[in-house]
């Protein structure tokens, strides 16, 4: 059985090299370099008679493309006979190819991995720091906790720090000090703190890697951790005493008041409006999974696993093998799926009490519509809706006028409904354009000196149309 080794070369110069892989280097195995441009190799094989992958770093038009060529080659080369696979650092940290390698590794090929210092490890005496508590990032891919300083590695050139800097720009404020530690293990090692926005002001190189130090929860703004670690510190002992009072049923109304002043922000089509409403609406949902922590019922994470895990379950065409090709097919499964974790006696069974009366409507015949009890056409609807009309215009009586009255509201509904019309919203457009233009009414009795109060209704109507007419687009 022929033997692949994997070893590493150290973070910098050759006498980072461990004697074991020092050995195995001198052993006259062959050895293939996954690249030249590393100080050790310089020592080791300064003729440049080592076969190198460097070639298919220049023609891979990606580094999945790349590292699967590379895979390749060392791969056939074992097949010959004993072969070295030699890498910058520790073999497996940061990577890729190694990790393919003892992916792909046939049954019949002994794979050997030999350990070597790594750049973390240079990093921690540089920064004289326990890089035990340190997250280690890959700048290629890149998932980082604000809260927890991070060490990020393969930042070897100005590209890849430009792009590095633009997406850590997104979650970290722009002075942000952060430490770039370049050339580690060799004689021009040094360290420079910069401001975060100046991360890609000088070169990178190979050898280069970038310390960032955590973020306070109150300067964490722009993620889910930092505002939750902010709520969190509110409902804390020694916290905000208001926040601390609160219970589920204390907060009702302000949930109901930012869900409306969310509808409100749609509508205006203003979207620094809608993002600020929804900052609001998520505080909401935060305070809730506080008050549900305080009171030991339930937490943060337990409200996020929920519709997690509810989002993977009824996706099943996304998540699964389910084929759903239409909206239609992924309510239709979506439905199926609830009906199989909540088994509903009614098909009007869960729909909240608290709904506002139209979507509530517009909810409960959606509901007796895919349960099959629907009109054929819109021809039985329109004559329910005439039919409820004769019934209001002869009701007696206040109680009978407000039943009849609900029925029109009723099947106006469930008209809407079939249209595809949110009859809510239609409502408030209605009446967000009915004070637009009473606005405008009020602005020509002002402006004229006139009374409303006493003026005629072919007066009223007149002024009306000239406000409808004020409101049209001047073509």
């Amino acid at each position: 059985m022929t033997t692949l080794h994997i070893a590493g070369l150290g973070p910098g110069n050759a006498s980072l090299v461990t004697r074991e892989t020092d050995a195995l280097l001198r052993s006259g195995l062959p050895i293939i370099l996954r690249t030249r441009h590393h100080p050790t190799v310089q020592e080791f094989d300064p003729e440049g008679r080592l076969a190198s992958c460097d070639d298919l770093y220049s023609a891979g038009r990606s580094f999945d493309e790349t590292y699967a060529a590379v895979t390749g080659r060392v791969l056939r080369a074992a097949r010959a006979g004993d072969v070295i696979y030699a890498v910058p650092g520790h073999p497996l940290v940061a990577e890729a190819t190694v990790t393919r390698l003892l992916a792909a590794a046939p049954a019949d090929l002994k794979v050997r991995v030999y350990a070597a210092l790594s750049f973390i490890d240079l990093a921690a005496v540089a920064l004289a720091r326990d890089l035990g508590a340190v997250q280690v990032c890959d700048a290629l891919a890149l998932r980082i906790d604000t809260l927890q300083a991070a060490l990020i590695g393969q930042v070897y050139d100005r590209d890849t720090a430009s792009a590095l800097k633009l997406r850590l720009l997104e979650i970290y404020p722009s002075d942000h000090p952060v430490t770039v530690l370049r050339a580690l293990g060799t004689a021009g090692q040094e360290l420079r703190t910069v401001p975060l926005a100046e991360l890609d002001h000088q070169a990178a190189g190979y050898l280069d890697c970038l310390y960032v130090p955590a973020l306070a929860a109150m300067d964490d703004v722009r993620r889910l951790d930092g505002i939750a670690a902010i709520v969190r510190r509110l409902h804390a002992p020694g916290g905000c005493p208001w926040d601390r009072e609160q219970t589920h049923e204390t907060l009702r109304l302000h949930l109901l008041e930012e869900s409306y002043e969310v509808l409100e922000a749609i509508d205006s089509g203003d979207p620094s409006q809608l993002a600020e409403e929804l900052g609001d609406l998520l505080l909401q949902v935060l305070m809730h999974a506080e008050v549900g922590e305080r009171m030991e019922t339930f937490t943060l994470g337990d409200v996020t696993e929920g519709i997690s895990r509810k989002l993977i379950r009824r996706h099943p065409h996304v998540f699964g093998d389910t084929v759903a090709g239409t909206a239609a097919e992924v309510h239709q499964n979506w439905e199926r799926i609830k009906q199989t974790e909540k088994p509903r006696a009614s098909a009007l069974e869960g729909v909240p009490a608290s709904l506002p009366a139209l979507a509530g409507a517009q909810t409960i015949q959606g509901r007796a519509r895919r349960a099959g009890f629907d009109w054929p056409d819109m021809a039985g609807p329109l004559d329910k809706l005439r039919e409820e009309i004769e019934e209001f215009a002869l009701a007696e009586g206040p109680g009978e006028r407000e039943d009849e009255f609900g029925d029109i509201l009723f099947v106006l509904a469930g008209i809407a409904q079939r249209l595809g019309i949110e009859a809510e919203q239609a409502l408030r457009r209605a009446n967000a354009k009915f004070r637009r233009r009473f606005g405008l009414v009020e602005s020509f009795v002002a402006e004229r000196g006139l009374d409303l109060a006493a003026m005629s209704i072919d007066s009223m109507v007149a002024l009306w149309e000239e406000a409808k007419r004020a409101e049209e687009p001047v073509l």
